[in-house]
């Protein structure tokens, strides 16, 4: 088979495990919690006052909890894989949403119950990211054996031969990886939008059903929940069998939380290595943090990845969550709120659909447009990102769509797309918002993973020491580089060069891990600070924060693509 037709490493029970149960499911869990948590509180707590504090209390929260778990959850799948961390992720969802339901109060029963989601959501959130790059071709699947075999017998060639042909495959390696992972991006971003679809198609609907079968309103949310749970439990059975023997996992388990990795046993002096980079220890587990944060201000693929990822959850939130209430004050302060006193009551979408009807059907409809351009858009970034890989525009535009978008929507003089102030020039900014926030998701999880990739494919296949582009006509005459004439009893080919780059992949969950921290810190800042804003300066402040942090990330771009190889040794 030929390298460049190798698109994935992984078996089609892997890929389809990844993509269509990791991916969408970590979002449709949480997207079913935080619509429905409301109606814990209300139908199930009694609570009659503060309900939107109390949700809103309960967000931050899970966000801050998330923020530290991200990186320690990342951390740990580079000791025990990422199948017993999704695994477990899956299983500790199940259990906070059977016990959900069981809380008697908000504090402290509710919010430990939060918290306890909140881990787990972390972990199959950040293990989204961390099982891209073994999905992923590296030049060393299913076509490792033969890659090894052929040089091995290529040693008896003539040296111009095997010069030609080892760095021809390097650089198909090259191209395999970052070709397949720009593209499974785009269908990794597409599954993640399904899984919102099935959060508001399945899940949501299921208090209404179980309600016209005659359960009183608490106890059909409590049945949801269980269901709920229930299929979350299949899930990680169905994570724990699909993603065994994934690609890059050799030698993790429970075992290695206490001890360090077997030892791997050296290959003879005369074999050519597997791979040069093989780690037979794994780094402290502080060293593994400090490593995966240090790597985004040394690599600058990894640091683009993180400020990709950085915009792309601020985005997320930005447009869930503001968007109803730039819409909601618009109706309040115009006086269009003919249901209702009109009253800003809260910061959920349930809040502002008792106070301003009127008001929540426009907040959806416009956020309905900005995920459905998102969600037909998701493979096209994918398919531009493995097109453009060298320069990466897709990103780019990504960024532009942003700071265009953001800046547009607070400025028009309506967001109606009908009436006297209405004008269809909001669909407009919609699209380049959802496109913006599709596009940061897409384009940095394959700049992360190219990223974490690129170091180990070229240390892979990293270039005998008489291989340089001014020796090779040299070699192929007779020469070496200089006016002696090599004898017979010489050997054909030098001995390779040791190569001192690390194989990022040892490191590929802690990568995840912090890619997850940078989102949400972004999170957080925008819901704090664009929130404050709102209140007391203008309520466009949260998008023109947005816009600036897509700027951010054209800084970040340009500083990538000044130096798209730059790497620190050593590390």
């Amino acid at each position: 088979m030929s390298p460049r037709r190798a698109l994935f490493t992984a078996t089609h029970l892997q890929t389809a495990t990844y993509l269509l149960a990791v991916c969408p499911f970590s979002i449709a869990f949480l997207v079913f919690l935080n619509s429905s948590i409301s109606f814990v509180v209300t139908d199930l707590i009694g609570l009659s006052d503060g309900e939107g504090d109390a949700v809103g209390t309960l967000g931050f929260a899970d966000e801050l909890l998330a923020l530290m778990a991200c990186p320690a959850w990342g951390v740990l799948s580079d000791r025990i894989g990422v199948r017993y961390v999704c695994t477990a992720g899956y299983v500790i969802i199940a259990l906070a949403l059977a016990l959900f339901v069981q809380c008697k109060n908000v504090y402290p029963q509710l919010l430990l119950a939060r918290l306890l989601f909140s881990v787990g959501g972390a972990a199959v959130s950040t293990m989204v990211t961390a099982v891209l790059p073994s999905i992923t071709a590296t030049g060393k699947g299913p076509n490792a054996t033969e890659n090894r075999t052929s040089m091995s017998s290529e040693l008896t060639i003539t040296p111009g031969r095997f010069v030609r042909r080892t760095a021809h495959r390097g650089e198909t390696s090259v191209t395999v990886v970052r070709g397949s992972s720009s593209r499974l991006a785009g269908f990794v971003g597409m599954c993640a939008g399904c899984g919102a679809l099935v959060a508001l198609a399945v899940f949501l609907p299921l208090p209404a059903r179980f309600e016209k079968s005659g359960l009183s309103p608490s106890e059909a949310i409590r049945r949801s929940y269980y269901t709920v749970s229930a299929i979350a439990l299949v899930i990680s059975v169905i994570c724990f069998v699909g993603l065994r023997n994934l690609h890059g996992e050799e030698g993790k388990g429970l075992r290695s939380l206490k001890g360090a990795f077997k030892s791997l046993s050296s290959s003879s002096a005369e074999e050519l290595p597997a791979h040069p980079a093989v780690r037979t220890s794994p780094l402290p587990y502080w060293r593994q943090f400090s490593s995966a944060f240090l790597l985004g201000f040394k690599h600058p693929s990894i640091g683009l990845g993180y400020m990709g990822g950085f915009v792309a959850r601020a985005s997320s939130v930005g447009i869930s969550l503001f968007i109803p209430l730039f819409v909601n004050n618009y109706y309040k302060e115009s006086g269009l709120c003919h249901e209702g006193d009109g009253a800003l009551h809260g910061t959920d979408i349930g809040s502002i659909k008792k106070s301003c009807p009127k008001a929540y059907i426009l907040a959806a409809i416009l956020t309905g447009v900005s995920q459905l351009v998102a969600l037909i858009c998701a493979p096209g970034f994918g398919f531009l990102s493995e097109k453009a890989r060298q320069h990466n525009l897709p990103l780019l535009f990504a960024a532009l769509a942003g700071m265009v978008g953001y800046t547009i929507f607070p400025l028009s003089p309506s967001p109606r797309f009908s009436g006297p102030e209405g004008n269809l020039g909001v669909f407009a900014a919609m699209a380049l918002i959802g496109m913006s926030q599709i596009g940061a998701i897409v384009c940095s999880l394959a700049v992360l993973s190219n990223g974490v990739l690129e170091i180990d494919t070229t240390s892979f296949s990293e270039e005998p020491q008489s291989t340089k582009p001014d020796q090779i006509n040299a070699v192929e005459n007779g020469h070496t580089g200089t006016d002696r004439v090599p004898n017979e009893e010489e050997p054909l080919l030098a001995k390779p060069t040791t190569v001192k780059l690390d194989d990022l992949r040892h490191l590929k969950g802690s990568i995840a891990g912090m890619y997850s921290f940078y989102g949400g810190a972004g999170i957080l800042l925008l819901t704090k600070l664009g929130g404050l804003l709102f209140d007391i300066l203008s309520t466009g402040a949260p998008f023109y924060i947005l816009a600036s942090f897509n700027g951010i990330l054209m800084i970040a771009y340009c500083f990538w693509l000044s130096e798209p190889s730059a790497y620190v040794e050593g590390q």
